[in-house]
């Protein structure tokens, strides 16, 4: 059993760790990750230089807990728990996205294509997670008649189509949003896709 002490210096590194990561966020949108130092987010978030490290060991690990928690707000891993229309998904991506710092997620990509290193090999990790996810939804969905071998690498493949599409409907808003109306286009690919749907099982 956990002593109230202990909970205390839980709930104590919690929101320290809360207040880095809220901070890093900001200064990363603002100024990039290179422009960005730990005194920057200590001063921004009131927490001890000293102490980013602790909680993330380094930049690059502040860096991709930033990004994990801002994907996981705009694409939760429990949404593929069920069985919902692409539409019901992209429809609330719109949500999320219009709500969040979303554009973080490319800030990051810049990174990772000039990175041969952790940075990049951890956006690798989190573009796979977000094709699995896609993956599991597929899945779930997958005819009884299907060939379960094909199935695999046809499910694989339109994830990879849906991510990308995903991905670059929100690149596009970001760039111009006075000409691309992402929710419009978010709703017209998913609902082409559900209608569509049995296709990706076609040999």
């Amino acid at each position: 059993m956990t002593s109230p002490g202990q909970r205390r210096i839980d709930e104590i590194g919690d929101e320290s760790r809360r207040r880095i990561l809220d901070a890093a966020e900001e200064l990363f949108a603002e100024r990039g990750f290179d422009r960005t130092s730990f005194v920057d987010i200590a001063k921004r978030s009131g927490i001890s230089r000293g102490s980013i490290p602790w909680h993330f060991k380094n930049k690059n690990g502040l860096v991709m807990a930033v990004v994990e928690r801002a994907v996981e707000r705009i694409w939760p891993a429990s949404r593929y728990q069920s069985v919902p229309s692409l539409t019901e998904v992209f429809s609330e991506t719109t949500r999320l996205l219009n709500a969040g710092n979303s554009a973080l997620v490319f800030m990051i990509l810049v990174e990772a294509l000039n990175d041969r290193g952790v940075v990049r090999e951890q956006y690798k990790e989190f573009l796979g997670r977000r094709r699995e996810g896609m993956e599991v939804l597929l899945r779930l969905r997958r005819p009884a008649d299907a060939d379960p071998a094909k199935a695999v690498d046809q499910e694989r493949a339109a994830a990879v189509a849906l991510n990308g599409a995903l991905l670059g409907i929100h690149l596009q808003a970001l760039v111009d949003p006075d000409s691309v109306d992402m929710p419009s286009a978010l709703i017209t690919l998913a609902s082409m896709f559900d209608k569509n749907i049995a296709d990706v099982w076609r040999s």
